[in-house]
């Protein structure tokens, strides 16, 4: 039979050298370091959520589970929709947030959804325009971060912004059309 009642302790012997001390302080500092977790909100699946339009014209969803259509008219168009139809859409119609023609503006919804890598470098209905705002090597930068979906998004804004005269830099337009690969002026 085993001795269950009596305990065993381990110490480690007087004599250590410098550098078993100093593995075992490297050691007690990893284990004494915490980890921080972000905690997902929960968030309430029957509430509604502000839906705008990413996509360079007129966006239709039908949902699978009910039926409903949504339809947002142009690019920016809003649309209230519940988190639990989001889901659905989500796991029916990936390409509506693989491709960003889904925008938030609330980043919590987008983690509520399990849709973060696809909106990790997404511009949202914000920052959309500011883009055309920054330098040309910005622009390069944040061009070629963006999925395919919003790549299309960014030429037809452009190409709007540029006929009303909003951009007008030469160097902002070669810029948009080497990273997007599209003509935005005739020449």
């Amino acid at each position: 039979m085993a001795n269950t009642g009596s305990k065993v302790r381990k110490t480690a012997p007087a004599s250590t050298t410098v550098s078993e001390n100093q593995e075992l302080n490297t050691n007690e500092a990893s284990v004494s370091e915490k980890k921080s977790y972000r905690v997902k909100k929960e968030l309430d699946p029957n509430m509604y959520v502000t839906v705008k339009n990413g996509f360079n014209g007129t966006l239709v969803y039908k949902s699978k589970k009910t039926g409903e259509r949504f339809i947002w008219n142009a690019f920016g168009d809003e649309q209230e929709m519940e988190l639990s139809e989001l889901k659905s859409a989500r796991n029916s119609s990936k390409a509506f947030f693989v491709n960003n023609w889904f925008l938030f503006d609330d980043p919590e919804v987008i983690d509520w959804l399990g849709m973060t890598q696809f909106y990790k470098h997404a511009l949202n209905s914000k920052s959309f325009d500011k883009l055309f705002e920054q330098t040309p090597e910005e622009i390069k930068k944040s061009i070629a971060a963006l999925s395919s979906g919003q790549k299309k998004s960014v030429a037809f804004r452009a190409k709007q912004l540029i006929a009303d005269g909003v951009i007008d830099s030469i160097k902002v337009i070669n810029a948009l059309e080497e990273s997007l690969s599209v003509e935005l002026i005739e020449r």
